[in-house]
Order: structure tokens, then sequence, then C-alpha cells
């Protein structure tokens, strides 16, 4: 079989090559951010620690009662609301840095 010559459609400039990768390392900056594991834990222990501490709140004296004389849900609830306000704290503090410029091995034609 013989080679297709290229399209002249497929040549891209350097220019073209390096403002695409650009373009995506940025998108890829923004979505480790975004799906940042701290984000996600401290958000959820965040939205249940103010369920479950209005739960306690709300307790009768049979719930109480039924826990010994201790209000477990409002404890549960409020330390929940700790651990996860430490980790929303930890990720306003320490936000994840990108990667710099240089730190993206390049590809190298033979390299496999």
């Amino acid at each position: 079989m013989s080679e297709h010559p290229e399209h002249p459609a497929h040549r891209f400039s350097e220019q073209d090559v390096q403002r695409e990768v650009t373009e995506l390392q940025g998108k890829s900056a923004t979505a480790a951010r975004l799906f940042d594991i701290r984000r996600i834990i401290g958000g959820l222990f965040v939205i249940y620690g103010v369920i479950v501490t209005i739960t306690g709140l709300t307790d009768d004296d049979a719930a109480i009662d039924k826990a010994q004389g201790v209000n477990i849900n409002l404890w549960t609830g409020l330390g929940m609301l700790a651990l996860g306000l430490f980790f929303l704290i930890w990720l306003k503090l320490r936000p994840v840095a990108p990667p710099p410029p240089g730190a993206v091995p390049e590809e190298r034609p033979g390299a496999e």
C-alpha cells in the first residue's frame, strides 16, 4: 500500500500547537482544583454535620436516654462539622499548585 500524502488541513504551526497545549494545561489545572478530594470530603462532612447537628438539637429525652444520657447526634454532628471545616480550611490555605511548565515530559521521536 502506498502512503497517503498529508492533507493540508492537518498542518499546524508551532504557535497553534503551543496555544492548544497552554489551553489544555489551564483546563487541567482547573479540573484538578475543582475535583480536589479535600473539597469533596469537606463539603460532604459539612452538609451531613449540619443535618446531624440539627437532629441532635431537636432530639427528645427518649432518644437521649437510649444513648445512655449522651446526645450522640449533637456531638457527632459537631464533630462532623469540625472535620469538614478542617478540610475546607486546609484547601483554602494550601491550594493545589499547577505543575510548572517544564514538569510535563516532552515526547521524543522514537522514544517509547
